[in-house]
């Protein structure tokens, strides 16, 4: 099993997908296009492709030129048939490859939230391994329209869309949920400022819902990772 994995930060923790790639055996291969522009370029070499978060937006091409090409590539990986991920930035940038508009500063979330399944997640061999409700990391201010033809399968209070899938196994996911608990317990450590600018009072509150809505979070994540895992 061979999957691509693009970064767009520097400090990117594979977290839950990185738990279920290595329970597969699968041999990875990490992109930074951030730092050198590179990406995977011919679908033929790798099963899956994965897309995690970033700070930018998925329209900031001024700044990361190559946003573009990564949402073109995400459109690429899943017309011939392999299994794509995106998580936060990720799943905007699916979102523009197939057509949809990107929406920033509309929605931001922090924190642990709730999002819940709709009737079409039912059947959905990724959707369908977590509860009709359940909380899971979001740290997010953009959102975006259902792409074309898309199978719109969670929503939330604040960004509507959660989740789609486009095809076989593309999947667009807003929420972070390869952030375990050590994550964002690394995450708070790391951007003390920034959690508290999002959440005033989130490093004092972080180890008690950690403790509580983190435990509920992290055996959905570990879920939804194992059954994207399972498509590819």
């Amino acid at each position: 099993m061979r999957v691509a994995v693009v970064e767009n930060t520097r400090i990117t923790h594979h977290g839950q997908v990185g738990v279920a790639l290595h329970e597969a055996g699968a041999r990875v291969e990490v992109f930074r296009p951030w730092a050198d522009g590179r990406l995977p370029d011919d679908p033929a070499e790798h099963d899956a492709l994965v897309v995690f978060g970033g700070e930018q937006s998925a329209l900031d091409d001024r700044l990361h030129p190559y946003l573009a090409a990564l949402a073109r590539t995400m459109r690429r990986f899943g017309e011939e048939g392999r299994a794509v991920l995106g998580i936060c930035l990720g799943s905007q940038l699916m979102a523009r490859g197939w057509g949809a508009e990107n929406h920033l500063g509309t929605a931001p979330e922090f924190g642990w939230c709730e999002v819940r399944l709709r009737p079409e997640a039912q059947d959905d061999p990724v959707l369908s391994a977590v509860p009709a409700a359940f909380p899971i990391f979001q740290w997010h201010s953009d959102t975006f329209t259902l792409p074309p033809g898309a199978l719109h399968l969670a929503e939330g209070d604040v960004a509507r869309h959660q989740a789609f899938r486009i095809g076989r196994a593309s999947y667009g996911m807003q929420f972070h949920f390869e952030a375990n608990r050590a994550v964002v317990a690394d995450w708070t450590q790391e951007f003390p400022a920034a959690t508290e600018r999002l959440s005033p009072g989130w490093v004092a509150a972080h180890p008690g819902l950690a403790a509580t809505r983190g435990v509920a979070a992290d055996a959905a994540g570990l879920a939804l990772a194992r059954a994207f895992v399972a498509q590819i």
